[in-house]
């Protein structure tokens, strides 16, 4: 019944699209040619992006090269800080908060006590306030800025969702890009997320073929790797075998998690909202009437590590409320052997970047 009229709306959004198109394409016109300033600097950066709306599983690999990084040299992140309260930089200290720093950067601050984590929306204007801030940093990880051109990183990793891909889409609103295909021939690295670990060889090379990668580009594979949920508070693991589980997400493309919840967990209802969606009383409400109303025993409340960030101020509530909240983490793993060569090619450039900055 819906299905033509989505199709009908689609094709009435086409010229916003090739609008919108032309408006993206001449500004990184304007960048390749120099027109308008693109800054780079002596000390390792690495940006981590995607070229579609949400759901490319940006985070994990982000939290990757945290792990890979962190006990060799002094990493830091850079994030937006999207849907923060506040403005300008901000380096994440013990009062920062998800309504203060954002729900993402608040998870890299929970997780990386060792890293520096901040914010900012001008990267151009954001990194040397964080090198002023944190004089001991060694690398900086641009957490989405694959369209933050003003500044220029040394190597350049692309996200791309398996299940879509860039060669098949479109730029908004018609499509889900944020610029055009062809912006794929900036990224050094180009990685293919949640994809299944059972991946052939034969597989990944038609998708490659589909890419069409360039000379400098590395293609790598990742699948996403769920872990033991464990207590919101205590760390305790848990078991979702013999559980009923009312997962609570506000995430761009929660298919997958569901999928993989379904599999071990005895019966799944799932509460979705939006995107970086922040809890209100209402949503509190709803979430304690669902759980309270589902006549079932051994039931929790599952939740992923993002959202975690933004149910804390209403654990007292959701504890008087006879509720256990539990937490979903994510990791990548690398597949088709390619771990070893992407960690090679992470520390063989972090390695000649910084032997160049310090003779300078």
């Amino acid at each position: 019944m819906f299905a033509p009229a989505i199709s009908i709306l689609k094709y009435l959004l086409f010229p916003f699209t090739l609008l919108y198109s032309c408006v993206i394409a001449i500004r990184n016109f304007f960048y390749n040619r120099g027109i308008l300033d693109s800054v780079s600097f002596s000390i390792p950066v690495i940006s981590v992006g995607n070229l579609s709306v949400g759901g490319t599983g940006k985070t994990p690999h982000v939290e990757y090269l945290i792990r890979l990084l962190q006990y060799q040299y002094k990493v830091a992140t850079m994030s937006r800080g999207y849907k923060r309260s506040t403005r300008g930089f901000i380096l994440a200290n013990e009062k920062s908060t998800f309504r203060t720093i954002g729900d993402e950067p608040m998870q890299f601050y929970s997780k990386f006590p060792d890293a520096y984590v901040s914010v900012a929306e001008d990267r151009m204007i954001g990194i040397p306030s964080l090198l002023q801030a944190a004089t001991d940093t060694d690398i900086i990880i641009l957490d989405d800025a694959f369209q933050h051109r003003s500044v220029k990183p040394g190597l350049n990793i692309l996200i791309m969702d398996v299940q879509r891909p860039f060669y098949k889409d479109f730029v908004l609103p018609y499509g889900r890009l944020r610029e055009n295909r062809g912006a794929y021939k900036r990224a050094d690295v180009i990685i293919v997320s949640k994809c299944n670990p059972a991946i052939t060889s034969e597989q990944a090379q038609d998708i490659i073929a589909e890419i069409k990668p360039f000379a400098h580009q590395h293609v790598y594979f990742t699948a996403l790797h769920y872990q033991i949920p464990y207590h919101i508070s205590s760390g305790a693991t848990l078991s979702l075998a013999d559980k009923n589980v009312l997962l609570v997400c506000c995430i761009a493309n929660p298919a997958s998690l569901i999928q993989q919840i379904s599999k071990t967990a005895n019966d799944l209802h799932t509460l979705s909202y939006a995107d970086h969606h922040a809890f209100t009383d209402y949503d509190i409400e709803e979430i304690k009437t669902s759980f309270s109303n589902w006549s079932v025993s051994n039931k929790v409340v599952l939740t992923t590590e993002k959202d975690a960030t933004r149910l804390l101020p209403y654990l007292e509530e959701l504890a008087n409320a006879g509720i256990t909240v539990y937490v979903q983490a994510i990791q990548v793993q690398f597949l088709l052997n390619g771990q070893e060569n992407f960690d090679q090619q992470v520390h063989t450039f972090v390695t000649k970047q910084l032997t160049h900055y310090h003779e300078n």
